[in-house]
């Protein structure tokens, strides 16, 4: 979901008033195209308010509470739980860290940098991360959207705006994060802290860091022995098909 486009020029009025079209294209490197496209149809995208309040020094979560559809966005910023700053670390920074604590305690406390969240953000990790049970149900009933829609955006590993949103909504997470993981918003503008995903790490005991490895890698088992049956099958339809 966008903004409207009427609002959108009143808001860009107010930042700049004295630049055209043509100078937030250039600030933004938005296409001038892409631009005149939005506002025809009347719906400017919300990455281009971002990138737009990015380039006149604004935060772009303020300015995104000003439009229909994210009123309450900046009251609602927090930090992110610790759940959600885990679901962002890579099973395999989760195995060093976890190796990195063995040598420790024999005497080598070094331990590995966990990747940038530049490197590391996923949409349907958080999304479980956050779900009581029936986040999907409890998204359907309040946007309208089917289940089964929904599912499918999980599973491109994507989240509309309106979806990410709302999802942290019924979630009772931060605001900000659903836009942080689908990459919206960098994760400080959002209120992810730098060393937050390390901090959540060290709290974690032996077990449960060894539990969230064992938990990681099922996942990866399941993906990988999809991606081979997959394989399989596709394979065998090229021999059918001669």
């Amino acid at each position: 979901m966008g903004v409207s486009a009427k609002a959108f020029q009143s808001w860009r009025t107010l930042v700049a008033p004295d630049e055209s079209t043509a100078d937030l294209c250039r600030r933004t490197g938005i296409k001038r195209s892409t631009l005149a496209q939005q506002l025809v149809r009347g719906n400017v995208a919300v990455s281009t308010v971002v990138r737009s309040a990015r380039a006149y020094g604004q935060d772009p979560v303020v300015a995104l509470s000003g439009f229909d559809g994210y009123h309450g966005l900046a009251e609602g910023r927090r930090e992110p739980t610790p759940a959600e700053l885990i679901s962002q670390i890579p099973y395999q920074c989760i195995l060093k860290y976890l190796l990195a604590r063995g040598e420790a305690d024999e005497g080598h406390p070094a331990v590995p940098q966990v990747a940038s969240y530049a490197d590391s953000i996923a949409v349907r990790p958080w999304f479980e991360a956050v779900d009581p049970g029936d986040l999907r149900h409890q998204l359907s009933a309040a946007t309208g959207i089917a289940p089964q829609n929904i599912s499918a955006q999980l599973t491109a590993g994507r989240l509309s705006t309106r979806l990410a949103v709302e999802a942290a909504r019924q979630a009772g997470v931060s605001l900000t994060s659903g836009l942080v993981v689908t990459g919206v918003l960098h994760p400080d503008e959002g209120g992810w802290p730098p060393q937050g995903r390390e901090e959540a790490l060290a709290a974690l005991s032996d077990a449960e860091l060894v539990t969230l490895a064992r938990d990681r890698l099922d996942a990866l088992a399941k993906v990988l022995r999809k991606r081979e049956q997959d394989e399989k099958y596709h394979h065998a339809l090229l021999e059918n098909l001669g």
